[in-house]
C-alpha cells in the first residue's frame, strides 16, 4: 500500500471520514499550529475518491476557519449528480457543527485523446539546485516534511531581502522527505505552497492565509521530484492571487492550481505587521 502524507480514517458511515490534526500536518507559529490548508483539500479528495471509487478531475476548496492542533475534522461526502462516467460531489469538513472548509469537485474518466501543450522550461537536476527553507526556519512542522530546491527566483531563508521582484515567479523542485509518491492527494498538499512566491514578488517577508484553492489534474505519473512553477499574478486590497503548475521530472503537466490568500506581512523576526494576523503563515 502506498504511503500517504496524512492519515484519513474511515467511520461506520461510508460517506464520512475523519482526520486528527497532528503536528506533522500542521502549519503556523509553534504556539498557534493549525491544519495546513493543502492537507485539508487533499483529505477531501481522498474521502471522495474512496467513497465514490472514481478519480478526481478537479476540486476547489473554500477555507472558512482553522482546525487547531489536537482537534478532529470530519469529512462528509455528498453526491450531487451521478452519471455513467462522471460524478459531481461536495464535501463539508467540520469540527462538530463548525465548518472548516467546503469542497466541490468532479470525479470520473472518459475515453478520448490525451495531449499536452504547456511545457516546463529547462531546469538543472534537483541535486544541483540549492536547498531552501521557509524563512522562519521550518518552525511549521509540515515545512520540515517537504524538501524544496530553488531553480529560479528569490526565496528568503533568513537573509535580508529588498526590492520588488521583476516578476512574481519562483520555480522549485519539491519532494516528500518520506518518499510519499505523486498522487492527487499529495499534489493538493504541494499546491498550497503558492504563498511561498509572495516574498519574491514584494521583496520582503510575507505570507498569507488561504481563502480558496482550486486544482485541476492531468495524468499523474510516477515521479520522485515535482517541478513547481509558482507565480504571484497580482496583489490588491490586501489579497494575493497566485498560481502553480506542477510537472513531473519528465515534464508531464500533472496539475494546475490557483489560489487567493489574505496577505500577511512580517518582520525578519517573523512577527506579523499590519495587516498582520495571529494565524499568519
Amino acid at each position: 500500500m502506498s504511503r500517504e502524507f496524512f492519515d484519513l480514517l474511515p467511520t461506520h458511515n461510508s460517506h464520512r471520514w475523519y482526520l486528527p490534526v497532528a503536528r506533522e500536518i500542521a502549519a503556523g507559529p509553534p504556539d498557534r499550529l493549525f491544519l495546513f490548508g493543502g492537507v485539508g483539500l487533499g483529505a477531501a479528495i481522498a474521502a471522495m475518491e474512496r467513497t465514490l471509487d472514481r478519480p478526481v478531475i478537479w476540486a476547489t476548496a473554500q477555507y472558512a476557519s482553522f482546525a487547531r492542533l489536537g482537534s478532529v475534522v470530519d469529512f462528509d461526502v455528498r453526491e450531487v449528480n451521478v452519471g455513467n462516467s462522471l460524478t459531481q460531489a461536495q464535501v463539508v469538513a467540520h469540527i462538530h457543527d463548525k465548518a472548516i472548509l467546503t469542497i466541490s469537485a468532479a470525479l470520473g474518466q472518459r475515453s478520448g485523446p490525451s495531449d499536452q501543450w504547456l511545457r516546463p522550461e529547462p531546469a538543472p537536476p534537483p541535486m544541483e539546485c540549492p536547498e531552501v527553507h521557509h524563512w522562519r526556519r521550518n518552525d511549521s512542522p509540515i515545512d520540515g516534511r517537504i524538501e524544496k530546491r530553488l531553480i529560479a527566483g528569490r526565496f528568503p531563508t533568513g537573509e535580508p531581502i529588498a526590492g520588488r521582484g521583476d516578476t512574481g515567479r519562483v520555480r522549485l523542485w519539491v519532494r516528500s522527505r518520506e518518499g510519499v509518491p505523486a498522487s492527487a492527494r499529495f499534489l493538493a498538499v504541494v499546491a498550497d505552497f503558492v504563498v511561498e512566491a509572495t516574498s519574491q514578488s514584494l521583496g520582503r517577508y510575507a505570507g498569507g492565509n488561504s481563502l480558496d484553492n482550486t486544482i485541476r489534474f492531468g495524468p499523474i505519473v510516477e515521479s520522485e521530484w515535482l517541478l513547481c512553477d509558482l507565480e504571484i499574478e497580482a496583489i490588491h486590497n490586501g489579497i494575493t492571487h497566485g498560481t502553480m503548475k506542477i510537472y513531473s521530472e519528465g515534464g508531464v503537466l500533472m496539475a494546475t492550481a490557483s489560489q487567493s490568500l489574505i496577505l500577511r506581512l512580517h518582520s525578519a523576526e517573523g512577527q506579523s505587521q499590519p495587516p498582520g494576523h495571529d494565524n499568519a503563515r
